[in-house]
């Protein structure tokens, strides 16, 4: 089983992939600890791209994040199951923030070791000014086309989330994964 788990900023990807990654016995990778090394210094795309591209080709994982567009569509061909992690809003910016506020006190999940959380936290608000040009109805309406063929989970409760984790667990039971 392959697991990506996408979406905008704040929404609890890094929570809830490690979960995932339990609950159907599956490694689980990162991308922000590929992408960025410590400091927060982005990686060349040329190297993230071929660790991306060595972590696909393994029969099975959880992998968290977007990185670059070219390595998202990769990622989004390669999963059997798709999940898209689409909270309200102001969810989203309220989550982004308390990450903000934590960060004195503990190391945000999934962010490389003294990443500049300011900076990080600004870019991540842009983001999701931005994002209603690339997290479209459209965009969904795709994902959501692509079952029978790919489970697709869109994420924007807690119930959604113990709902996935329930399947998955199931699933990798029923494949002798668990």
């Amino acid at each position: 089983m392959k697991v990506a788990v996408f979406g905008k900023p704040g929404g609890g990807k890094s929570t809830l992939s490690p979960k995932l990654a339990v609950a159907a016995n599956l490694p689980p990778y990162q991308l922000d600890m590929i992408q960025f090394k410590k400091g927060g210094a982005r990686v060349p795309d040329e190297m993230l791209a071929r660790v991306h591209a060595d972590i696909l080709v393994q029969p099975r994982w959880v992998l968290d994040g977007f990185g670059t567009l070219q390595t998202f569509e990769a990622m989004l061909r390669e999963a059997s199951v798709l999940v898209y992690v689409e909270r309200a809003s102001l969810l989203h910016y309220w989550w982004v923030t308390m990450r903000l506020l934590k960060s004195p006190l503990t190391k945000p999940l999934g962010w490389p070791e003294d990443s500049p959380m300011l900076e990080s936290t600004i870019r991540s608000y842009r983001y999701l000014r931005l994002s209603p040009r690339f997290w479209t109805p459209d965009f969904k309406a795709q994902l959501v086309a692509q079952r029978p063929a790919k489970r697709v989970y869109v994420i924007r409760h807690r119930s959604d989330e113990v709902a996935l984790l329930n399947d998955l667990k199931n699933l990798a039971a029923k494949k002798g994964e668990a």
